[in-house]
Order: C-alpha cells, then structure tokens, then sequence
C-alpha cells in the first residue's frame, strides 16, 4: 500500500469512528473525489484492516461504515492543518465580533496542541503559514457586536427560546422569536416578530442594544430554513414584492468571467451558442443587484424582470479597463 493510500485510509477511519451514523460510499466519493468502485475498494480495505468496524444499511438503504470504539484518539497523527485551520476561523470570528466563538476556537486549538509531544514544531509550522496569509481588505462596514449581545442570541437559538430586545431607537423593549443568523458584511438576526408579523424579517445585531433569553419556547415556523431564508435574496434584503425569476445575459467576451461567479446559491448557468452566458436565479433585492451590476459596464443585460432591468440600463458604462 501506497504512503498516500495509507493516510487515506487512516483519514476514513477517522471519519468512520467520528460520524455517529457512519459513512456511505457517496460521502466518501465526495470526501475523497474517488469513482464508486474506488470508495468500495476502501470500505475493504477498512474492513480488512480494522476488525471493529461495521456496516449497516439505514433506513434510507444506503449502507454506512463505521468504527466502533476505535481508539484513534490515541493515535498521534499530524496537526498543522488543524492548528491553521482552527487559527484562521478564531480570526474570522474575532473580526465578525464573534468573540465568543473566537474563544471556543481557540480553546479547541490548544486543546489540540496539548496532545501532541511536538507542539513547539507544529505552532512554528502554523505561523509561519498563517504569517504568510493576507486578506484583501474590501469596503464594507465595520462589524460591531456586543459579545453579551451575541451570547443572548445563541441560548435563544439553542432553545429555541424567546427574545427580549431593545432594537435601534426604540425606548421599550419588544419580544422576539429567533431563526437564525445571517453572517455577511453585516450580520442579521432572522426573527419573527409576532407582535407585528408572521413573517421572518432580518433584525442588524449591531443595532440590538440589550438582549435577554426568556424561558419561553415557541414554534419555529414550518419548513423554515436559514438556508431557504436566504436564498429569497441577492444580499440581505428581503421583500415578497420583489421576488421573482432573474435572468441575465453576459456577453461572450465576459462569459468566462462570469461563469466563474457564484450570484446566487442556486443559480443556474446556460452557455449560449454565440458565446455569451446567461445566469438564471430566484430572488429578491434589486438594488443590491443593481450596486453589483455596475461593475460590468456594458459587459451585462439585464433580461428580467423589467423593473431592474430599467434601473441598470441607463448606467451601463462601456470605459471599464477590467471586470471584477
């Protein structure tokens, strides 16, 4: 067996005793970007190699590996991707102002290093990658947020339980029921507000100013997902009105360029035999549209709907010297 191969089947292993359920042959397709007949060579390779696994099929008939009491805890493999990859999202969180999940990162790192005999070699490894690392500032608001503030919105989550606010000028406090939240340039709080409306609207943490996690549960909205919620907009504005098919059409000396850009979630691309693309998608924000779509110049139209498609055109300009 091939070092390479090794540390693959060690990595499944991992994977096999970490996953309560388990691991499919599909999920180890998609982990390891095998063929089918490859992820079952490397269930046999796990099943001949280790004499605790095993495999069951679920109730979805799939059948899934996994170790049981497998001890791997124990084995001291390499951890300077881990210890990168722990350091670059507690930095990520600290500057989102998600302090407490900062901490729990970091917490997680040095748990992690604690463990290992050579820790001095693996944070000397990680920092002289990470010292290597730089991110490209964009213009965008400065991201405020209380860490109490944030860690009222968490136990309400947890719950799910209700939320007592005072929410940006208001003098009385009101009570909301929690979804989710939306991490971005800003960050969101998806609440409904029952005193008001049914719907699930976005509240700015940075604008909360008290929070407190009430003993109350209540009932999350049906079929409700923060995924679904956030895929109804372009960025963060969500308004019914608005929501509908979205179709634009980028010329063919843009279409490379474009087809590289993920506008939307569930976008879809349809190459044109002219060379051109168009890129389809469901959603609302027109003006978040129209702030992105200024970067093309002329190098986009805008085939639907009408009403966005009025607010870009008059503003296409044609002495752009690149594309985003």
């Amino acid at each position: 067996m091939s070092f390479s191969k090794a540390q693959d089947l060690i990595r499944l292993a991992q994977m096999a005793a970490s996953r309560r359920g388990g691991i499919s042959l599909e999920e180890i397709c998609a982990e390891f970007r095998v063929s089918h007949r490859t992820a079952q060579r490397m269930t046999d390779a796990l099943e001949e190699t280790f004499g605790n696994v095993e495999a069951e099929d679920g109730e979805d008939r799939k059948r899934r590996w996994r170790l049981v009491d497998a001890g791997l805890a124990r084995m001291q493999l390499r951890h300077e991707t881990g210890v990168e990859a722990l350091d670059i999202a507690a930095r990520a969180a600290e500057a989102e102002g998600r302090l407490r999940h900062a901490r729990a990162l970091d917490d997680l790192r040095d748990g992690l290093l604690a463990r290992v005999p050579a820790r001095a070699r693996i944070e000397a490894d990680a920092e002289a990658v990470l010292a290597a690392m730089g991110q490209v500032t964009r213009p965008g608001p400065r991201v405020s947020m209380a860490p109490d503030i944030l860690d009222a919105i968490i136990e309400a989550l947890r719950g799910p339980f209700r939320l007592r606010v005072r929410y940006n000028q208001d003098t009385s406090t009101r009570i909301l029921e929690p979804h989710g939240v939306l991490l971005g340039h800003r960050t969101y709080l998806a609440a409904r507000d029952p005193a008001k409306a049914e719907e699930v609207r976005n509240f700015r943490i940075d604008l909360i100013h008290e929070a407190e996690a009430l003993n109350e549960s209540f009932a999350l909205q049906e079929g409700f997902t923060i995924a679904d919620y956030a895929a109804q907009a372009f960025g963060v504005w969500q308004d019914p009105a608005q929501f509908g098919e979205v179709i634009w059409r980028f010329t063919p000396d843009a279409a490379e360029r474009a087809a590289g850009f993920r506008f939307h979630p569930r976008q879809v691309l349809e190459h044109q035999d002219d060379g051109s693309l168009i890129v389809r998608f469901r959603a609302a924000g027109w003006l978040e549209m129209t702030w992105h779509l200024y970067q093309w110049g002329d190098k986009v139209e805008v085939i639907a709907p009408q009403a966005l498609r009025e607010m870009v055109y008059e503003h296409r300009r044609s002495d752009f010297a690149a594309m985003p």
